[in-house]
């Protein structure tokens, strides 16, 4: 059957940063000019897994588990506790107030260890006037918060949007913006209102990651709805500012194996950051090398900064992505989203490839494939994925 093109590729002789991406949001948006988050943060975040049964002990734990499994060294670098950390406000000087019980040892000692293990240090809080589990939000303490943070010495701030009624999520998320400048400290700034405010449209120039959908599940169906969300926003994506789909699920058991790389790489395709969700100090093999696999996280990680689309669609429920590369390579998933194995074929002219040869690379596989003319063509597996790079004569 004919595929049925979806997006369009323009000929590379102004070479691929002349790719055209799917409509949604500013092709040439403003950046926040703080050179973080170049490429989409890597790390960990407590909610997926553990929800409000976070400590002190426990992010220990995580840190060294992030260098002891080889995902520091693949790029991993944040490690966030997400809500439930804060208990009150200090009745005196408006301070926010760690849970004594459950980190004892105080913010800025665990910052100190989780720095001293080569990672980043990330906090949780919420815009509004309460978090999503009814602990004190930063609603009129940006600027105290935001101060707070630096002290402990706080790398990334994850901030939420409930109890917002009658905010402005712009205003709100721009004067948190402002707090963080003022209190001198380099923060990575993930806005997480959900899409609800198409932040796509307006966060460019505000915060280094905006989430563009409800929470993630660990189920199938969760990830694909996410997916064709998230997707259609691409062009608002660049270095230093990206659509967040929510974190990764990546080995918390909802999922198949199959499932799982086909989540992971079309994170990586969409230049998705990529937040561990899973505990990480117990995980499988199959787990961490999914986690781990350098190739797909270069894809992911790759300099030119594009998020990938969706090009082509030649049944169905079978796709192709395509993300361009920094060295003019392209990025390629075969994706099977039906019930049964299917063959799925990528063509050289919706890529912006000339016709002849153009080598392959399986990136999970880990091996070069060989040479192929026109189009690669592969066997996918049910709810998997075959991920390729491609390396061609551009198109003219």
């Amino acid at each position: 059957m004919m595929s049925h093109t979806v997006r369009t590729v323009c000929g590379a002789a102004v070479a691929v940063a002349c790719l055209a991406a799917p409509r949604g949001g500013s092709a040439q948006a403003r950046r926040l000019d703080d050179a973080l988050a170049l490429t989409p943060p890597m790390g960990f975040n407590t909610w997926n897994r553990f929800a409000c049964n976070v400590s002190e002990d426990l992010v220990k734990g995580i840190a060294d588990a992030m260098v002891s499994s080889g995902m520091r060294d693949a790029g991993y670098q944040y490690v966030v506790i997400d809500d439930c950390w804060q208990v009150s406000r200090d009745s005196a000087t408006g301070r926010i107030v760690a849970d004594p019980q459950r980190f004892p040892g105080g913010m800025r000692a665990l910052a100190d260890y989780v720095h001293s293990r080569g990672l980043k240090f990330g906090l949780y809080t919420d815009a509004g006037r309460r978090t999503c589990e009814g602990r004190p939000g930063s609603y009129r303490s940006y600027e105290i918060d935001a101060r707070t943070y630096a002290e402990w010495g706080v790398d990334y701030t994850k901030v939420d949007w409930c109890y917002s009624d009658s905010l402005n999520a712009r205003a709100q998320y721009t004067e948190f913006r402002d707090a963080l400048r003022a209190a001198g400290r380099p923060v990575v700034f993930s806005i997480c209102e959900w899409g609800s405010n198409r932040p796509w449209e307006w966060a460019q120039g505000v915060g280094h990651l905006w989430r563009t959908t409800g929470d993630i599940g660990d189920r199938w169906s969760s990830f694909i709805g996410i997916l064709d969300r998230s997707a259609a926003h691409a062009r608002a994506a660049g270095p230093g500012g990206w659509n967040d789909p929510d974190m990764l699920e990546v080995g918390n058991g909802g999922m198949t194996a199959e499932e799982y790389r086909a989540h992971f790489s079309l994170w990586a395709i969409m230049a998705a950051p990529l937040i561990a969700g899973n505990d990480i100090r117990a995980m499988s093999d199959t787990t961490r090398e999914i986690l781990t696999n350098r190739e797909v996280i270069a894809v992911d990680q790759d300099s030119l900064g594009v998020q990938g689309w969706l090009v082509s669609q030649p049944r169905p429920d079978l796709q192709v992505w395509v993300k361009p590369l920094r060295d003019g390579s392209r990025a390629v998933a075969l994706f099977n989203r039906t019930e049964a194995p299917a063959e799925i074929a990528v063509e050289w002219s919706a890529i912006g490839l000339a016709s002849g040869p153009a080598s392959v690379r399986d990136l999970w596989a880990h091996r070069d494939l060989g040479s192929f003319a026109g189009r690669y063509a592969a066997l996918v597996p049910s709810h998997g994925v075959v991920m390729v790079r491609i390396e061609g004569r551009p198109a003219r």
